[in-house]
C-alpha cells in the first residue's frame, strides 16, 4: 500500500508539472509591425510609455493626431502611414536622438529613457506645434 500511495503522489506531481508547464505561455516577441525608428523588440510597457508620457503629454495630442482609423471603423490601425503626422514623428524621433547624441554625447540615446537631455517637451511644452502658444 505504501508504494502505492508514493506512486499516486508522484504521478499527481508528474501531471501537476506538466499542466503547470503547458499553462505558461512562452515568451516571444510582440505583435507590433511597422516600427521604424523604436526598437522591434520594445515591450509593451516601454511603447505605452513613450506614446503617453513622451508623445501625448509633450505634444497635448491623442493616439488619432498620428495614427489613422481602420476603415470603417472607430479602431486605430497603429500600422497604417496613412497619415503625414506619423512620419514627422519619426522624424521629430529621429531628430532628437541625434541632437542627444551629438551634442550632449549619448551613446545610444533611445526615445523614452530618463537619461535625454532633449525631449519631445523641450520644444513643444505640451502642444503640438512648438511655435504655437498653449491656450491658443
Amino acid at each position: 500500500m505504501r508504494i502505492n500511495k508514493k506512486f499516486r503522489v508522484t504521478v499527481i506531481l508528474v501531471v501537476t508539472v506538466i499542466i503547470s508547464i503547458a499553462a505558461i505561455k512562452p515568451h516571444r516577441q510582440n505583435d507590433f509591425t511597422n516600427l521604424q525608428v523604436l526598437p522591434k523588440d520594445i515591450s509593451p510597457k516601454a511603447l505605452q510609455y513613450i506614446m503617453v508620457d513622451e508623445f501625448q503629454d509633450g505634444l497635448g495630442v491623442g493616439c488619432n493626431f498620428c495614427h489613422a482609423h481602420e476603415k470603417g471603423s472607430l479602431h486605430l490601425d497603429y500600422a497604417s502611414d496613412e497619415k503625414p503626422e506619423k512620419e514627422i514623428a519619426r522624424a521629430m524621433m529621429r531628430m532628437t536622438i541625434g541632437v542627444n547624441k551629438k551634442y550632449f554625447n549619448l551613446r545610444r540615446p533611445l526615445i523614452g529613457e530618463p537619461s535625454l537631455a532633449v525631449t519631445c517637451e523641450t520644444c513643444h511644452h505640451g502642444v503640438p506645434n512648438p511655435g504655437q502658444q498653449v491656450g491658443q
